[in-house]
């Protein structure tokens, strides 16, 4: 007689073969869709948790195999010892990572490796867990972010990415007010950060729309743009809509533009839920035509600044396409500067540790066109180690890292003369 195992385990696993072997980020997985509430947020987690900590999960498998499984039995490894290793009960574990492996013909044969590997694990792997180094970033990108940053600050936002990210809120009004009710932080920039928050749809505000998900760093770049009350406001790469719901809430007139109908439906809900309003526009950014009083760019980028919340990334991809991305970012950085009136602010933003994909773009714009200057900087938020030498912000994983982290952003702002 087998037994049916836990539909979060089975669906992690699922999804850790979809973003280690297909490349597929967590986003883009649809294996949740059919899972009930609890099932859906407990197999979110542990995905999430063994990416963390695949590095160590590997370590401590390796002295108990003499080579790799194929795949999906890793993944089943894998999931199997975070579990242990993070508390988990042995006889539960175990048990399920068996009965995934014989739900399927490629897998069966592999279920006494899994048995007697897991129990192995289960015997000495808590205690060696701890003692394993913080999972390092892959080559591809911790060798260019150490040439950039130095090997102790990229060691620092290892550290940060493996302790994992609470969770940010963005208030629609008062946020020491929010801060009281939902036993939250007030954080100097205006945020409130909640530490083991639940199952977001049940905190209380959401359903009023007092506040909406989004991380500390992401709420600056829209803080640059200053007062944009009753100013014609484009946000050029609106989805997933934080930056529209902030500047709506500011008073702006904001056109909220993105490539993705899809996309642009999820900022509509936000919309209605919290009460505001903004013209949602599908087209390509490239292409929009018009003239705006300020400009948020949010470009699309690597992410690379996202590991703590996304720690799939560096898994789905091994930055094949950045160089891509640059390019993109510089097109629509100069045409973003051609829908800005005269004396117009624009605020340039990724969330990137790469400079190429940040500090670098506004040298070389301050370089081609006289015309364009940098917005000096003095919000009493701004900490001084967070300026970067031509007038932007660069803000990284490490820092705040005793209040939780943040995540890695540039941004700078732009005056039109």
């Amino acid at each position: 007689m087998t037994n049916t195992p836990s539909p979060a385990r089975k669906a992690a696993v699922d999804m850790l073969d979809q973003v280690i072997e297909m490349g597929r980020p967590l986003s883009e997985s649809r294996v949740l869709e059919a899972l009930a509430p609890a099932d859906r947020a407990a197999a979110q987690r542990l995905a999430t948790e063994t990416l963390r900590g695949m590095e160590r999960a590997d370590r401590l498998l390796s002295k108990h195999m003499r080579k790799k499984a194929v795949p999906r039995v890793m993944n089943i490894l894998r999931l199997g010892t975070y579990e242990l290793c993070a508390g988990g009960a042995a006889h539960g574990v175990v048990s399920d990572c068996v009965e995934i492996a014989s739900a399927r013909k490629d897998t069966q044969s592999s279920k006494g490796l899994i048995n007697a590997v897991l129990r192995k694990i289960a015997d000495e792997g808590p205690e060696a867990w701890s003692k394993q180094r913080f999972p390092r970033l892959p080559r591809w990108l911790r060798d260019p972010l150490v040439e950039a940053w130095g090997p102790q600050a990229v060691a620092n936002m290892e550290r940060v990415h493996f302790e994992g990210a609470p969770l940010d809120l963005t208030p629609k009004g008062d946020g020491a007010v929010l801060a009281e009710r939902l036993g939250g932080e007030l954080l100097p920039t205006g945020s409130v950060r909640l530490r083991d928050a639940g199952q977001v749809s049940a905190l209380a505000g959401f359903d009023t729309g007092e506040w909406w998900v989004q991380d500390v760093a992401a709420a600056l770049p829209a803080k640059l743009l200053g007062d944009v009350k009753g100013l014609n406001v484009l946000d050029m790469c609106a989805a997933p809509g934080g930056k529209t719901l902030q500047l709506a809430a500011a008073g702006a007139n904001v056109t909220a533009l993105d490539l993705s109908g899809a996309r642009l439906a999820r900022v509509q809900e936000n919309l209605d839920r919290t009460g505001l309003k903004a013209t949602l526009v599908e087209g390509d950014a490239l292409e929009h035509q018009g003239e705006y009083d300020a400009i948020l760019l949010d470009a699309p980028c690597s992410a690379t600044g996202t590991i703590r919340r996304h720690p799939d990334l560096p898994h789905a991809h091994e930055g094949e396409k950045i160089s891509e991305l640059i390019g993109l970012q510089e097109a629509m950085l100069e045409h973003a500067l051609h829908l800005l009136r005269p004396g117009g602010r624009l605020v340039f933003a990724t969330c990137s540790l790469i400079p190429d994909e940040g500090e670098c773009h506004i040298d070389e714009i301050l370089a081609r066109h006289p015309g364009i200057e940098t917005v000096p900087l003095s919000f009493d938020w701004i900490e001084e180690n967070w300026r970067s030498e031509e007038g932007g912000l660069r803000l990284r994983p490490d820092y705040w890292a005793a209040r939780g982290g943040m995540d890695g952003f540039y941004m700078a702002a732009l005056h039109k003369l």
